[in-house]
Parts: C-alpha cells; structure tokens; sequence
C-alpha cells in the first residue's frame, strides 16, 4: 500500500486547535465568521468550511457545545445539525450544482476524527469525474477556487 503524507494537516490540527480552549472548532467559533469560514452560527450548531477540502465546498457542521459523543448530543443539538446539513446541501446544490455528496462523521481518533474532542459531520460535493487522472496518476487534488470565494458564494446563497 502507498502512504501518502500530510504533513501540512498536522501542523494545522496542532497549531489552530491549541487555541485557549484547545479546541479547533471552539477557536473558530470565538473568531469573525468569514475569517473563521463560517457560514452560519446558531443557538446550537455552526456550519464551516473546511479550510484543507476534498472538494471545493468541503464543509462540516458542529455543535457549538463542546461535546465528542453522538449519545451526548441533546435531541434538540442533534436536530439542529441534521438541519443544518440540510442547508449547506441546499447552498451547495445551488451554487456548485454537484452529482451527489459524501456526509458523514469520523467517531474518535482512531476512525479518522482530526478534531475527535468536538463531534462534527462533514458534508463533501461530489461530481462525476471528480477522481481524474491527476487524482489517480499524481495522487494530487486540483481543488479549483480559493476558500474565500466559495465561502461568499455559499453565504450568498445559504436558505434561510
């Protein structure tokens, strides 16, 4: 099996996420949205992109409450996120008109969780053709619009 490095997504998790709480996701929720990425903040979850993507429009919705465990989400905190899936999907539909999307959580380190402290989703736009020959031949992604122009794409186009 080939191993492909990251190196940069270490030095990342490491130096945002030793923030005063020590958190990424509680760092980002303490910083100024299009600084921070985020697209939407409610009374209980937010919904950010994801600053090294898969895919253009890589996002991830969080709890605002500090919490890693599915079973420790209130039924009120766990709505809210499906809700909030539910939005970035339809900003996204509407914006980068994708074929279909990846959601779904990493559980703890070991399931592959960057952040396993702060349980978060992760909503991934998928296109016919996304895997190319520079994915499958230069193991390189081409993701193909700066960060920022994405985030004022989705927020002007986030449901309300």
């Amino acid at each position: 099996m080939d191993r492909l490095w990251a190196g940069w997504r270490s030095d990342y998790i490491s130096g945002i996420a030793h923030g005063e709480d020590g958190c990424l996701f509680c760092t980002l929720l303490s910083g100024e949205d299009e600084e921070s990425l985020i697209l939407e903040r409610g009374p209980l979850s937010f919904t950010v992109l994801n600053a090294f993507p898969y895919t253009s429009g890589h996002l991830m919705v969080a709890p605002i409450r500090h919490e890693s465990e599915l079973s420790g989400l209130s039924a009120d905190e766990g709505a809210a996120m499906f809700a909030g899936l539910q939005r970035a999907t339809q900003a996204l539909r509407d914006v980068s008109h994708p074929d279909g999307f990846n959601v779904g959580a990493n559980l703890g380190r070991e399931a592959g969780a960057g952040v396993p402290g702060h349980l978060h989703f992760h909503a991934v736009p998928r296109w016919s053709g996304d895997t190319n020959f520079m994915t499958a031949l230069a193991e390189v992604r081409v993701i193909p619009e700066d960060l920022r122009t994405t985030w004022r794409k989705l927020k002007a186009a986030w449901p309300e």
